[in-house]
């Protein structure tokens, strides 16, 4: 039988050929509310369609992550396995298996049993955690391992050879280009396990205050920050409000610390301030410092005083910062939209069916 297809020009020597053959992949994530799963697997879902490819997720109800309180986590590890024992089994019926991570947080378990072909799908550094135990044994499973940058690709190639880079995609047409707001606007997006990140340069954060007491700091997250002694708007992060909460900004921030942890992270809180065409200040760790050196779309910042520098500056030239943004949403929407690598996406999966 053909479905509707879709001929995409060859990346790396993979090509999507039009009435290619139904494809049902099985993808095991750790949640609903994991964000590796809804940028990497979950937005996919429609593109991969108009592919002949159609992506059924799971996850555990109880979640791939212990409890915090250590009493709970046998029975939390019981229940698990049981219920992702099931996924598995239900998930034979699948030409393909996608496993985000491993199906435990940190633990190898029960991957072994799913069914070949199988795709690893990687987007943090995972494999520095718990002496890569977990990542060494997915590699020897997998048939394929994705990864979402440069860095992770040459980490996981020392365990399997078959490792393919797929950005994590950031759906562009989510996001509306609008004119800088004409308040100067300093914002922040993200989940509140990387708030320690803004708070480590609030003592640049305050000097830039002081220096220009009109700008408003604004952050978007699953919880307030704690930022004592800065004025900030908090915005309640919820996925519908992140293109007005991103429109209202006029620089985006993205510190981090320059370790094992930071260099796997898939610059993602980047890609969405060049998606809607906002200048950014980045720490140059990892994939940040790939796409500065892409074009002028941001400023790079290590030190306190380089923050300060780099964030006055872009309040004090507007032209400078207008056009770094435009330069951004180009860069985005060329090579990091969705609609640019979900035809990479299937390729890669048909390759392996």
């Amino acid at each position: 039988m053909k479905v509707p297809g879709v001929t995409a020009p060859g990346v790396n020597g993979v090509t999507v050929l039009a009435g290619a053959r139904p494809l049902l992949v099985a993808a095991f994530t750790g949640g609903a509310a994991m964000p590796s799963a809804r940028l990497r697997i979950r937005q996919y879902v429609a593109p991969l369609a108009g592919f002949g490819i159609a992506m059924r997720e799971t996850w555990p109800r109880l979640g791939a992550f212990p409890p915090s309180r250590r009493v709970l986590r046998p029975a939390w590890l019981v229940g698990t396995l049981a219920q992702r024992l099931a996924q598995v089994a239900a998930g034979r019926r699948a030409d393909i298996t996608l496993l985000q991570r491993e199906m435990v947080s940190t633990l190898p378990t029960l991957e072994g049993l799913t069914r070949r072909p199988r795709l690893v799908d990687i987007d943090d550094a995972v494999h520095v955690r718990r002496g890569g135990l977990a990542a060494r044994r997915l590699a020897a499973q997998a048939d394929l391992v994705v990864v979402g940058n440069r860095w992770l690709a040459e980490s996981w190639r020392q365990w399997n050879p078959a490792v393919e880079i797929l950005p994590t995609a950031v759906d562009t047409d989510r996001y509306r280009v609008r004119p800088l707001p004409d308040r100067p606007t300093i914002g922040w997006i993200g989940s509140a396990s990387n708030l320690h990140y803004l708070a480590g340069i609030a003592p640049a954060l305050e000097r830039v205050v002081k220096r220009f007491p009109q700008i408003e700091i604004a952050v978007c997250c699953d919880r307030p920050p704690e930022l004592s002694g800065l004025p900030f708007r908090y915005v309640r992060w919820a996925e519908e409000s992140e293109d007005d909460f991103l429109a209202s900004i006029g620089i985006g921030l993205m510190p981090l610390a320059d370790g094992p942890w930071e260099r796997g992270k898939c610059s993602f809180k980047m890609l969405q301030y060049m998606a809607a065409g906002r200048p950014c200040v980045v720490s140059p760790v990892g994939m940040n410092s790939e796409l500065l050196q892409q074009a002028e779309l941001g400023l790079p910042a290590t030190t306190l005083d380089q923050w300060t520098e780099a964030l006055s500056s872009l309040i004090a030239d507007r032209a400078a910062a207008a056009r770094m943004g435009a330069i951004g949403r180009q860069i985005a929407t060329a090579h990091y939209s969705v609609a640019v690598l979900a035809p990479r996406l299937a390729g890669l999966l048909r390759r392996l069916a």
